[in-house]
């Protein structure tokens, strides 16, 4: 008996003994330049003082590869005085001042492009801000501010203005029309992160929605000039379990966008709710491979309007469709594609894609039977090719070139910059 106690009381001091030596000394940065260290340590989750945990270190390096301002982080662990343990993180940085650059075209001779600046990592924060000027027969343009870590590890926030005008086709008793549309808005989202994984943003948006007609069927029930000030609630919630290796990413992602829309007129429209989720999944392929896929389903619960708030767009859901040739109060689009590096030396890769762009609509005043309609189904397979520069973010030109399968279907090239999803 007194030898059984006596080995527990060993046991138990060997591993008291172990778990206390364990322990982080300091955690230091190496290689940046532009980020800022103390940035760094304040969304880190290993920190002088904690117990050293593996698993703690792998997420805080997943994290680090997320931010825009880093291309690659790994660690190093060395073992300092008193039996402590120094912690290193080694970062390799993206250049962050990037243009965007968008074209879309089509067989049906349309033409439209956005053209952008955007810096990701102001003040060595990882704030992003920036803007955008859109030519899609009408002139638009956008400022966002995004700073997801402005207070602390968790909590954020972003602030956005837009002024935006585009030629819109709205469908009604089974004919169509053109109306000049605008929407200009002010948004303030406070966003919170919860741990690695799980995060959410929540917010206001206050705009005002300008519809004149422009050509094209008319009606009584339709007014031709239409002018509302709407009030927007939002929510998304995010769970990321995404892996990123330079070009490569692999893991699960769910995006779920909520909103309730009520009018500020002394005519009240009446209220109603959006809602859609983004499904995405990639898998490493092989050494050079990597499938992608995203899922889309959304749906909203105006059904009975004309001005339908799910588009289908070159820009958004189907590579070659044209450029919002429909639009739906529910939707169902998948995007699947296959990535594959053709070519990789030093700071420079091309890889190519072969992808297929599918979905279905519901249309205004329709039913759900809307999606087995062959008339709203649009299928794009299609090729494409990436021209990606390794340390600077989101430095991806993309080309596509989308191909209708279904009926009346257009075709036609995409340009960007990033890739598609």
């Amino acid at each position: 008996m007194i030898k059984n106690i006596a080995f527990c009381l060993l046991i138990g001091f060997a591993v008291q003994n172990s778990i206390a030596q364990d322990i982080v000394a300091d955690l230091k940065v190496q290689g940046n330049k532009r980020i800022k260290t103390g940035f760094i340590k304040k969304i880190s989750s290993v920190k002088s003082g904690v117990r050293l945990d593996s698993m703690l270190i792998e997420d805080d390096i997943k994290l680090l590869k997320r931010l825009p301002s880093v291309a690659h982080a790994y660690y190093q662990v060395f073992k300092a005085e008193d039996n402590k343990y120094n912690v290193f993180y080694n970062i390799e940085e993206n250049f962050t001042i990037i243009p965007s650059a968008n074209v879309y075209t089509s067989n049906d001779d349309e033409f439209a492009y956005r053209l952008g600046l955007y810096e990701f990592n102001l003040f060595g924060q990882g704030i992003t801000f920036g803007g955008f000027y859109q030519k899609d027969i009408y002139d638009s343009y956008a400022i966002n501010f995004r700073a997801p870590f402005l207070f602390s590890k968790q909590i954020g926030l972003a602030i956005n203005y837009q002024d935006l005008t585009t030629q819109e086709p709205v469908f009604f008793d089974n004919t169509t029309a053109d109306y000049k549309y605008n929407n200009e808005s002010w948004e303030i989202l406070g966003l919170y992160r919860f741990d690695f994984n799980n995060r959410v943003e929540v917010g206001i948006n206050y705009f005002t929605e300008d519809y004149e007609y422009k050509s094209g069927a008319t009606s009584p029930n339709v007014p031709q000039e239409l002018r509302v000030h709407k009030l927007l609630y939002k929510g998304i919630y995010e769970f990321n379990n995404l892996n990123y290796d330079y070009q490569y990413v692999e893991g699960f992602r769910s995006i779920f966008n909520f909103q309730y829309v009520t009018s500020r007129n002394e005519e009240q429209l009446p209220e109603f709710l959006i809602g859609w989720n983004d499904f995405q999944y990639f898998r490493r392929m092989w050494s050079k491979g990597n499938w992608a896929t995203r899922l889309r389903l959304g749906v909203a619960t105006n059904n009975d309007t004309p001005f339908a708030p799910f588009s289908v767009d070159n820009n958004l859901n189907v590579r070659g469709v044209g450029n919002i040739i429909d639009r739906g109060t529910a939707a169902i689009v998948l995007n699947t594609e296959y990535r594959h590096t053709l070519y990789e030396k030093g700071w420079f890769v091309l890889q190519g894609n072969a992808f297929v762009d599918a979905g279905t609509w519901r249309n205004p005043g329709g039913d759900f039977g809307d999606f087995a309609d062959s008339q709203n189904l649009r299928v794009y397979p299609g090729l494409g090719l990436r021209f990606i520069h390794k340390r600077i973010f989101n430095a991806i030109f993309r080309i596509d070139y989308g191909y209708g399968v279904t009926k009346d279907a257009a075709s036609g090239l995409v340009f960007g910059i990033g890739q598609y999803f």
